[in-house]
């Protein structure tokens, strides 16, 4: 299901994967991100994250081509940004939208822009007593200090929201936390939550 709204944004490449309602601290040093902060900082507007497939987050002198990417991404939201005294830009992020990428090109300047199809937001769910194991677990990695310095959100009546926030803080390969990503169901994410952290427990 799409919202029918297709936007140009930039994209921003990652070994990361950002999850609607999720929070992604950044450290910037590329000039073309640099840039590409100070556009959306400016103009009020997101870029879009999305998973590196195969290729790197930095671009070095010999690189020629973009990394490849999958097609379905977060919109992300700078809400927070500092200075560091080396130099780097610090940004923290909050995810927004899920999109799917349509088509992309790359600017003069090395930046990748992408052409994206906003997707309908997912039902908020129900929570059932089979979620409880998952819930305790969430409840556990939010206590984490790392965690709590995130100030993430969670509500844990929502199956919506228990199925995002722990796919996001599993300590997981990035792919699986994609394929978690582009399930459009929370029921759906809950149950592959469940045998994941079901092998961890076992």
């Amino acid at each position: 299901m799409t919202t029918d709204e297709t936007v140009e944004i930039p994209l921003f490449p990652l070994r990361s994967v950002l999850f609607p309602g999720g929070v992604l601290p950044l450290r910037i040093f590329e000039p073309r991100y640099v840039d590409m902060v100070s556009r959306c900082m400016r103009e009020e507007m997101g870029f879009g994250v999305v998973l590196i497939r195969e290729g790197a987050e930095a671009r070095l002198e010999n690189d020629v081509q973009q990394p490849d990417v999958f097609h379905i991404g977060t919109e992300a939201e700078i809400v927070d940004f500092n200075q560091a005294d080396n130099g780097l830009l610090g940004i923290v992020t909050r995810g927004r939208r899920k999109f799917m990428v349509l088509e992309s090109y790359e600017t003069s300047d090395h930046l990748l822009m992408g052409r994206v199809e906003f997707l309908a937001e997912e039902a908020a769910g129900e929570l059932l007593p089979e979620h409880d194991t998952l819930i305790s677990v969430l409840k556990e990695l939010t206590q984490h200090p790392l965690v709590q310095r995130l100030n993430i959100e969670v509500d844990f009546t929502e199956a919506r929201s228990v199925s995002l926030r722990l796919a996001e803080l599993l300590p997981i390969e990035p792919e699986i936390k994609q394929a978690l990503l582009q399930l459009r169901w929370p029921r759906e994410r809950l149950a592959e939550l469940s045998r994941i952290v079901g092998k961890f427990q076992g």
